[in-house]
């Protein structure tokens, strides 16, 4: 118990643990959308495709994260224009897209000089380093994101379930997964800010797979997947902080760890 005090006694690990948590929790519930609508690849595509809007805000000196959700909208937007123009499919079109602005932001990256830390917390994360700020930023995108999926709860589920049968009812499809597209968009890029692109992808789908494999029903696996995306955040900064470990890689092996017994109970 000392020790835990101690460790909220330090205003960075008070603003990590709060971000952290909002991240986990935004992040677990688009996650069981994602997973039901088989859309984890679309994530990690938009996550990758920020590094043009990480390269053109250091570029042009303007803050690097507003710059980067933006630009991921843009890529979001971009993937449902071609996935409902083509006949090519959703991960196609991803794939192209993703690559395509990964290798604009390298490119980009190659006109700067000296030492760029936009890039080091692009690629690693910065969650023991968000600011007030950035802690309110994340609290206002989760309340609006985490609105929505409320309000549209209903037929999303139904659309993930059977697309044509949600048309037929009367879902507004493509409204609606235009508007999953940019929360996830959104919420990756604020996953890629605190956890890096490396591990951002971690925590949209592991606490979701987890919970899906010891869930009964849907409520309970929203609301799993919430309570583990949380466990794994707070127990990776503990630990982290203890053991003076890398803080995001923590957290996603704590995920990992908590995926793996669940399947052990799971086969039991």
């Amino acid at each position: 118990m000392q020790l835990l005090l101690e460790i909220l006694s330090y205003p960075f690990m008070q603003r990590a643990l709060v971000g952290g948590v909002l991240l986990g929790i935004l992040l677990a519930s688009l996650g069981v959308v994602a997973t039901l609508r088989r859309m984890a690849f679309f994530g990690e595509g938009v996550a990758h495709a920020s590094l043009a809007g990480l390269a053109i805000a250091v570029l042009t000196g303007l803050s690097p994260l507003p710059v980067a959700i933006l630009w991921s909208l843009l890529v979001a937007l971009a993937i449902f224009v071609l996935e409902k123009r083509t006949t090519l499919p959703r991960d196609t079109v991803i794939g192209i897209l993703f690559t395509a602005s990964m290798s604009l932001g390298v490119v980009l990256m190659s006109f700067m000089h000296g030492y760029q830390p936009e890039l080091l917390t692009f690629l690693f994360g910065s969650i023991l380093a968000v600011d007030s700020t950035d802690v309110v930023f994340i609290a206002v995108a989760t309340v609006v994101i985490l609105t929505g999926l409320a309000a549209t709860a209903r037929p999303l589920v139904l659309m993930s379930l059977n697309e044509d049968a949600a048309r037929v009812a009367g879902v507004r499809t493509n409204a609606l997964t235009l508007m999953l597209y940019f929360a996830l968009a959104v919420a990756m890029v604020l996953g890629v800010h605190m956890l890096g692109i490396i591990l951002v992808s971690a925590l949209l789908i592991i606490p979701s797979a987890t919970a899906r494999l010891l869930s009964s029903s849907l409520r309970s696996y929203v609301i799993l997947a919430n309570v583990l995306s949380v466990i794994a955040v707070v127990a990776g900064l503990i630990l982290s902080f203890i053991f003076d470990l890398p803080s995001g890689a923590t957290i996603v092996l704590v995920a990992t760890v908590i995926f793996g017994i669940a399947t052990i109970v799971r086969r039991a």
